[in-house]
């Protein structure tokens, strides 16, 4: 038994040892929730609380334990609502799954799969193969090959088919994206040598033939992702691109990045990259509009020839998909395939008209308004996101709410389900564009509770 000192009435308050606290009804059942190590770890840690303050109630005491059990043990990955208008907003995860897409990975999940078993022979088999017949249908490609992230389909890409050799990159590409990712570490790491040409602004062909030696074993055009070099500029396409590969016999290799698959502004499409380039890698969460991938295709003979290498590579091991992945990828493939792209998230937001738009953020502003939260709407627009399209915006209409911008963000952020708004107009705005069908209820709700945490 420990005594802790009552300074107000002068005298002592006995605490329970953790010995006999947690063979009461109240912490028995707490262990069959979170452990008994787990239970008696917050009670030594409550005990030493109360020892250096106010006493508290036997049931204040189980209390607060079993809040801060439950803290702990809530889910540190949590769903979030996404009201900022970016659609690839890469913190929030990129590209939610289709409904189509989360059944199957839910499907994958729960037993056994066929991951690596041909099932008609019976022997092994590869895993690389179960979507490669959708993505080359669906890009009218001869070869397919699928990672776990585009980072990595570049990086297999170099390791395999250029290691010790030089690879020509245009100085205006040498990207860094999110996280310090910079192409000059990847190709440091690759080991092969890269060689730069042309200056950050300008870039020609005959600078791409002029560094070409024996030792060259491909060019390489890197998609700038999220900036965009704008005035006195000149870039190399991928068809001036090819003529100069082909010419000296060597691989072209393009970073695609977005993998769009329809036009949008000026983004260049798989198709169009197709047409020019050897090898040509892109994400599967970017507007694909599926899970975090990095697709590799071939529609060359020599392409052909490198992603074969590519999949026999030790590195592809390192680097390969999980059956989660490639779940969700086949479902997202074939609802492409079929024509039902509009049931892809991302799809559905860079298709839905203004009009749409406006009717809903109006309809979210009544219910905001019979709940006491004052809004008004006021013309933006929504990014793409995820380093596609830089620049470009889609024409949406906003809520902006009443009342300290950066203080109702933060609650909001703060709330369960946490939502994610933006600041504009020196408002917090909510945009329709990006918050997903059923989730508009539960977003009124979040912002009526932020609204009012503020008031008090």
């Amino acid at each position: 038994m420990h005594r802790l000192r009552n300074p107000g009435a002068g005298g002592t308050v006995s605490l329970p040892a953790v010995g006999k606290l947690i063979n009461q009804p109240g912490y028995t059942a707490l262990v069959a929730d979170f452990g008994r190590a787990s239970v008696v770890a917050a009670l030594r840690e409550q005990v030493a609380t109360e020892r250096n303050g106010t006493a508290v109630t036997d049931q204040e005491r189980l209390n607060q334990v079993e809040s801060s059990l439950r803290r702990q043990m809530a889910p540190v990955l949590q769903r979030v609502i996404n009201a900022s208008g970016v659609i690839l907003h890469t913190n929030l995860g990129r590209a939610p799954l289709s409904r189509a897409a989360v059944d199957a990975v839910a499907a994958a999940a729960a037993g056994y799969t066929n991951l690596e078993l041909d099932l008609d022979t019976g022997r092994r088999g590869e895993r690389s193969t179960l979507v490669s017949g959708l993505l080359t249908a669906l890009f009218e490609c001869e070869a397919a090959l699928v990672v776990n992230n585009n980072a990595a389909a570049l990086l297999l890409a170099l390791t395999a088919l250029c290691k010790g050799r030089e690879v020509i990159v245009s100085r205006g590409q040498l990207v860094e994206i999110g996280g310090s990712f910079r192409m000059p570490d990847v190709m440091r790491i690759s080991g092969a040598r890269m060689v730069e040409v042309g200056t950050t602004n300008r870039t020609r062909a005959a600078d791409f033939d002029e560094a070409v030696t024996a030792r060259t074993a491909a060019l390489l055009r890197v998609h700038t992702s999220n900036f965009r070099v704008e005035g006195f500029t000149e870039s190399v396409g991928p068809g001036e691109m090819a003529v100069v590969a082909h010419a000296r016999a060597l691989l072209l290799i393009d970073d695609l990045g977005s993998g769009a698959v329809e036009p949008i502004a000026d983004e260049p499409t798989v198709a169009e990259s197709l047409r020019h380039s050897d090898i040509v890698t892109f994400s599967g969460d970017k507007l694909l509009g599926g899970p975090q991938a990095g697709i590799v295709l071939a529609a060359t003979e020599a392409g052909v020839a490198a992603v074969r290498k590519m999949a026999r590579h030790p590195l592809a091991r390192a680097v390969r998909i999980d059956k989660l992945t490639l779940a969700a990828l086949e479902a997202t493939l074939k609802q492409r395939i079929s024509g039902r792209e509009d049931e892809i998230p991302v799809q559905r937001m860079l298709r839905v008209p203004i009009e749409e738009v406006r009717r809903r953020a109006a309809l979210w502003s009544v219910k905001l308004e019979d709940r006491g939260v004052a809004s008004r709407l006021i013309k933006g627009e929504s990014a793409v996101g995820g380093g596609s399209v830089p620049g470009y915006g889609l024409p949406t209409f906003l809520v902006a709410l009443e009342g300290p911008a950066s203080r109702l963000a933060a609650a909001l952020r703060r709330g369960d389900p946490p939502v994610v708004a933006r600041i504009e107009s020196d408002a917090c705005c909510l945009d329709p564009r990006t918050v997903l069908r059923g989730e508009d209820e539960t977003l009124i709700d979040a912002v009526e509770v932020a609204a009012r945490s503020l008031r008090r």
